[in-house]
């Protein structure tokens, strides 16, 4: 039976794949450029081979910038229809990949029951898997073996997730990096963490590292993307941009070269907590350390104290991430370090990585991108109200919170009332236009008459 070539091999061969073909479409470029990205790395083609039940997504250089919205239980809350709800929420609010991030329950039957709920690429962190199997044997999760650890990628490669995260650059030379300089937070990636206590307590070098090329086998299987997880990602600005992350990012970059090497494609995770002034170096570490991989932020958060408003704190710093050239922007919900999100929470978060990644297009340039800008111009200009909720990033909301005054007859919210800019702009362009009978009186009102 002649195996089945990855997305990144029918590039190299000059191949346009059906994929490719249609990610172009939907991008609105040449399938050339996606082919020729595929080839360079630069761009990623997410869909697993055997998950045909969904479109093709491209991410990467030169096209818009794509948002991911987590979903999954915990060991607290083990809802699976809560779940699919939010799967539900997050899709018409404009995600465009679900992440299962599952840690309570049968995590099996929810991965499949969340693909099968999704109309996008799933992504998922097998090593959770591998982890709350080993507690449920009466185990630590340090007793978990590689194999374990490779069986859980096995399953999720079959299920037809699309894209794994791995945290093969947690090292014994990154973490000893950390506590060397010495940290504030220290680890804060679940995944990074299981790692690091792994490698201590058995005394061993990270199975993601040290095996990496049966990771790389299992990947092109399935044709899954390996997103290269930064399991040291700073948790707080204090700790940003130091020795650990640094040093983890040079190992991915070596890995992204060996994974391209053998046909399959990466793209790379950034932090986590971030500067703003720090922001723009972090795009351009990742670049040029990783041969211009596509770069997918946690936010970046450019401060700590916003919990209950972190949604607005990642807006922030992924507009300035997309505009330095992030290509993939995963969402911050409201209740981070704070919950499990609920169904609102979602939703805000959802939108909140839209509006980032707006603002990243129209700063990148991307092609159309500020056309739908011009539009609600067009629309405020003509007081076309349908218009406005029509090209606004969230219509249902701006329909619902549009209220209209009965003193304007209709025409406008209740903001300005009769001193609106637009209406008097719009008496000015016509002189035939009359003013209402209380403009006439009021001069007269005024001076007594």
């Amino acid at each position: 039976m002649k195996e089945r070539q990855t997305q990144l091999e029918m590039a190299r061969q000059g191949i346009l794949s059906e994929e490719m073909k249609l990610c172009a479409k939907l991008e609105n470029v040449e399938p050339e450029t996606i082919r020729k990205g595929v080839e360079d790395g630069t761009i990623v083609v997410v869909r697993n081979n055997g998950h045909t039940s969904i479109p093709a997504l491209a991410i990467g250089k030169g096209l818009r910038t794509k948002i991911n919205a987590n979903v999954g239980t915990s060991k607290d809350r083990a809802d699976v229809a809560l779940e699919l709800e939010k799967v539900r929420v997050c899709i018409a609010a404009g995600a465009d990949t679900i992440m299962d991030l599952s840690t309570g329950g049968d995590l099996g039957a929810i991965r499949q029951a969340i693909i099968g709920a999704s109309t996008v690429a799933i992504g998922t962190v097998p090593i959770y898997q591998a982890a709350v199997a080993a507690v449920n044997a009466g185990k630590a999760v340090v007793e978990m073996t590689a194999d374990d650890l490779f069986r859980a990628i096995e399953e999720n490669g079959k299920d037809g997730v699309d894209f794994i995260t791995v945290h093969c650059g947690v090292t014994r030379r990154s973490v000893e990096c950390i506590e060397k300089q010495g940290r504030l937070l220290g680890i804060v990636s679940r995944g990074g963490s299981i790692l690091a206590h792994w490698m201590d307590f058995n005394n061993r070098e990270n199975p993601l590292y040290e095996q990496y090329d049966r990771l790389l086998g299992i990947a092109k299987n399935y044709d899954m993307v390996l997103s290269l997880g930064d399991g040291l990602r700073p948790g707080c600005l204090a700790d940003a941009t130091d020795r650990g992350q640094v040093q983890e990012l040079i190992l991915l970059g070596e890995l992204t070269r060996r994974a391209r090497e053998q046909g399959v494609q990466v793209m790379i995770e950034g932090p986590g907590h971030v500067p703003i002034r720090d922001i723009q170096a972090n795009i351009l570490l990742e670049k040029n350390l990783c041969n211009g991989a596509p770069f997918y932020v946690l936010g970046p958060l450019p401060t700590d104290i916003a919990p209950g408003y972190d949604h607005i704190t990642a807006a922030i710093g992924g507009a300035i991430a997309g505009w330095a050239g992030a290509d993939y922007l995963c969402y911050v919900t409201p209740s981070e370090h704070l919950r499990l999100p609920t169904i609102d929470d979602v939703r805000e978060g959802v939108v909140a990585s839209k509006i980032a990644a707006h603002i990243a297009d129209i700063a990148k340039g991307i092609p159309g991108a500020i056309e739908r800008d011009h539009r609600m111009a067009r629309c405020r200009k003509e007081l076309d109200w349908e218009g406005q909720i029509l090209a606004s990033i969230d219509p249902v909301r701006s329909r619902a919170w549009l209220e209209k005054s009965t003193s304007a007859k209709e025409e406008g919210c209740t903001m300005c009332g009769d001193l609106c800019a637009v209406k008097m702009g719009r008496k000015k362009r016509d002189p035939g236009s009359q003013e209402a009978p209380e403009e006439r009186e009021a001069p007269k009102k005024q001076r007594g008459i």
